[in-house]
């Protein structure tokens, strides 16, 4: 199948002209791919933020919500350690 370029202004002149089903199909397949690269960001993020927990003796996993806020909160603010 050849491979047509298009520029962002021509796609959405293409969907605008689809009838309404046609839209609703092409908005579902975008947010379902926006939600599998969210759970992918996030999914790293985890691993990220359970490999600095244990660098510094603790555990993600049984880190309660607040635990979880307190910590992530004190790795945003450099001008304060981290709990240990």
């Amino acid at each position: 199948m050849p491979k047509l370029t298009l520029s962002d202004e021509q796609v959405i002149e293409l969907v605008k002209q689809l009838p309404p089903e046609s839209k609703r199909v092409v908005l579902l397949a975008l947010a379902k791919e926006s939600e599998q690269e969210r759970d992918s960001r996030m999914e790293y993020a985890q691993t990220q933020l359970r490999n600095l927990c244990t660098e510094r003796g603790l555990d993600w996993d049984s880190m309660s919500e607040d635990q979880r806020e307190s910590f992530i909160d004190d790795l945003v603010h450099e001008d304060r350690q981290c709990d240990q």
